[in-house]
């Protein structure tokens, strides 16, 4: 594989993985949304509403099937990722000193037990929650520089400055920071862990301030974007999960 070839694909998974600067497909009957800025009363993302969410698709990548379905007496967000790919999506416009707390909920039918969210040949999940930040671009190291700039000129848009996901790990302990093996741009802060509570609604409450200095040394700027995702591609693997509201207060 050549540079430029190995350059497509490293930053097509990159893309990926931050569901924030991918071509959007809008098969799905979901319209896309304007900007939103968090009011006083913080920022609540119903699963009851799917037209909240802007579908978006990864070139050459299937895409995992999401609905609206009663799971266990309550209203979610399903997810069925099978060898595949995709993501929902919310843009933010949340300066530094509004953010606040993060309450989440979700669900996992099964792990993928021969996903590793640190080797790149097997960074899938079934469960993420992605926050992206705006920040000073010209911080960036020479490659991912380089990235940046063909990410944007593949998708339209750039790289964002940093990005958090939330993520169900296989096997590393709750509270591990994970770098992405592509890019130190995009780091994963393990919530939950293990089989232990696969089939079981887990709730969580998170300090998106605190977490985000914990895992990239620094404080946040805006958030300017918010995703869910699950994925299945490099495993080839098939997996459920369920997502419930997300509120930002």
């Amino acid at each position: 594989m050549n540079n430029g070839r190995r350059w497509i694909r490293t930053a097509g998974v990159v893309v990926l993985a931050l569901g924030l600067g991918a071509c959007a497909s809008f098969q799905d009957a979901a319209p896309k949304t304007s900007l939103l800025t968090k009011p006083a009363s913080g920022l609540h993302f119903s699963s009851k509403d799917k037209a909240q969410w802007e579908p978006v698709t990864l070139p050459g990548k299937l895409r995992t099937a999401f609905k609206l379905e009663k799971h266990d007496q309550r209203d979610a967000l399903s997810a069925h990722a099978q060898s595949s790919a995709s993501m929902l999506r919310q843009r933010l416009n949340v300066q530094p000193a509004q953010l606040g707390r993060l309450q989440f909920a979700w669900q996992i039918d099964n792990l993928l037990a021969e996903a590793d969210m640190g080797e790149r040949d097997s960074e899938d999940a079934p469960v993420r929650l992605i926050l992206a930040f705006e920040g000073d671009r010209s911080r960036f190291s020479a490659k991912n520089a380089m990235l940046s700039d063909l990410t944007e000129a593949l998708t339209g848009e750039p790289l964002p400055y940093a990005t958090l996901m939330y993520v169900w790990c296989n096997r590393r302990p709750v509270g591990s920071v994970i770098v992405n093996p592509r890019t130190d741009r995009v780091r994963k802060l393990v919530v939950e862990s293990g089989p232990a509570h696969i089939r079981q609604w887990r709730q969580y409450e998170r300090d998106v301030r605190a977490d985000f200095e914990k895992a990239f040394g620094e404080a946040p700027g805006a958030l300017v974007g918010m995703a869910i995702m699950t994925d299945s591609d490099n495993t080839r693997g098939n997996v459920r999960a369920w997502y419930g509201d997300i509120r930002l207060d």
